[in-house]
């Protein structure tokens, strides 16, 4: 509010666009915000959760993993992108109240992998893709890490799936998703230092499960359809493979 006070703005503490413009200048450019980020846009973030009915602690200026599972919420509850991050679709609809519902297409576009991508298409799909080892493959070895990635990849190849990781990891058939994670809500669990290299090294091309397309734990689930309609591919650590 002292900011707006001082530019001559409508006083409401809110970083509506007149705000913003006037904070990043005229290009209209909104920084993402994200876990681990710290400072006065943070702040404001907070403060319209809050005042929305998603952020229930105190004004940090600190992002979280209260203020990441807030903006989650809030994702849900408008129709955006599930990701945790305060990007400018984010923001957009936060501050000025506008609601923005993605088709299947428009979630997934943001993160291709079949083709040629950007440096942030690449980052957005290590994200990503560590988050689903994490939840999937926590307690796994390294390589089995890895093969977990690997599969995704795999489906992310294949004609038979959607074409971004993004999509893989949250796509549904018959309205049940295809991963737990994606169900019980793990997916958005911060993953692990070793869950982002075994997901680079995925990323880059290794193969521990070969093709594989499926992996369940059999201590954890029987598996039944992949076991009489897939081929087995191999066994590592906990999970098996199939394609």
């Amino acid at each position: 509010m002292k900011f707006q006070k001082g530019r001559g703005l409508v006083v409401d503490g809110i970083a509506g666009n007149a705000t913003q413009s006037a904070l990043y200048g005229s290009t209209g450019q909104v920084v993402t915000l994200k876990f681990g980020m710290r400072g006065e846009a943070v702040s404001r973030l907070q403060t319209a959760l809050k005042q929305k009915g998603f952020f229930h602690a105190n004004v940090t200026g600190y992002y979280g993993k209260i203020t990441e599972n807030s903006v989650i919420a809030f994702q849900k509850a408008y129709g955006l992108r599930i990701d945790g991050i305060a990007g400018p679709q984010t923001q957009n609809a936060l501050y000025n109240g506008q609601t923005i519902s993605y088709s299947k297409g428009s979630q997934t576009s943001g993160s291709a992998s079949r083709g040629s991508s950007s440096s942030q298409q690449v980052s957005d799909d290590i994200f990503w893709l560590a988050r689903i080892i994490h939840a999937e493959a926590d307690g796994e070895p390294y390589i089995g890490k890895v093969a977990v990635g690997s599969v995704i990849m795999n489906r992310v190849r294949s004609s038979s799936f959607p074409n971004t990781i993004y999509g893989v990891i949250f796509e549904y058939y018959n309205g049940i998703p295809q991963f737990c994670p994606v169900q019980d809500g793990t997916i958005y669990n911060t993953p692990s230092s070793e869950s982002y290299r075994a997901a680079q090294e995925a990323y880059g091309g290794s193969k521990p499960a070969g093709d594989a397309l499926y992996f369940f734990n059999p201590a954890k689930s029987a598996g039944s359809w992949i076991v009489k309609n897939r081929t087995y591919v191999t066994t590592i650590a906990n999970h098996v493979f199939y394609r």
